[in-house]
């Protein structure tokens, strides 16, 4: 495939996906900063009800992690189709199932418990905006819909920003620590709507994600540590909110 075809299929994959998302968020952040309040006073909610209506509201969370995931699908397809690989070309073929999800567990601790305190400090010196993961009415499906929508951020953000972007920019010559930089930059891009404590964290996640796919060519820890850092975020912030709404920024 020419350079011309592979830059060029690189902007339309991350135009329909993460890519759109950095740009909105980009936007987003000069918003909040035109504003007169600090953005520690600002409130960025991740997931919110889409209907009053139970039923509808399923069914517009159901489709929307659907369509998210369709430029997934598209990736796999264009890696498949072009180098025939199969999954286990990007450390998704469940061989290492046990290995991976103790590799993701860890990750998680590791990114997820200094993110914490980065949040909490972040908001203290008001260039971070307070996070609500979850405003979803409860329901009987409320919990395995955010544990759903925190796999999908998982597949979606590290299949295309990490094997995607590795594999596509090692084509394109871009050394290892070159892809990191920039998928560790993208990656921070689409979380700068959270604020700029927020830019900063996921920039340290992706250097620390993209060195280890590069050491290790395998995708599953990453999706599993993803995964679980928003399972914990998503499921556990209705108990925060009671034991610590001070610390958390909200008020009851």
């Amino acid at each position: 495939m020419s350079r011309a075809r592979l830059v060029t299929e690189i902007f339309i994959v991350l135009g329909l996906s993460i890519g759109m998302s950095a740009l909105y968020s980009i936007v987003n952040i000069a918003v909040r900063l035109s504003r007169e309040q600090g953005l520690s006073t600002q409130t960025a909610t991740l997931n919110r009800s889409a209907s009053e209506l139970e039923w509808a509201d399923f069914l517009y969370q159901t489709l929307g992690i659907v369509s998210s995931l369709v430029p997934v699908a598209l990736v796999v397809f264009l890696l498949w189709n072009t180098q025939k690989p199969h999954l286990g070309a990007l450390g998704l073929d469940g061989r290492k199932l046990g290995r991976d999800s103790a590799a993701g567990v860890g990750l998680a601790a590791l990114i997820g418990i200094p993110g914490l305190g980065l949040y909490l400090l972040g908001r203290e010196l008001d260039i971070t905006v307070t996070v609500v993961p979850t405003a979803l009415t409860t329901y009987w499906w409320t919990i395995p819909m955010l544990i759903a929508l925190a796999l999908r951020a998982g597949i979606l953000e590290e299949i295309i920003a990490v094997g995607y972007l590795f594999a596509r920019l090692r084509e394109l010559g871009v050394s290892t620590w070159g892809i990191i930089l920039i998928q560790s930059v993208l990656r921070a891009s689409y979380h700068l709507y959270q604020g700029f404590g927020a830019f900063a964290g996921n920039f340290v996640m992706g250097l620390i994600f993209g060195w280890i796919y590069a050491r290790t060519g395998r995708l599953a820890p990453l999706i599993i540590g993803h995964t679980v850092i928003d399972i914990v975020a998503f499921v556990g912030y209705p108990l925060a909110v009671s034991f610590m709404p001070e610390i958390l920024g909200i008020v009851l």
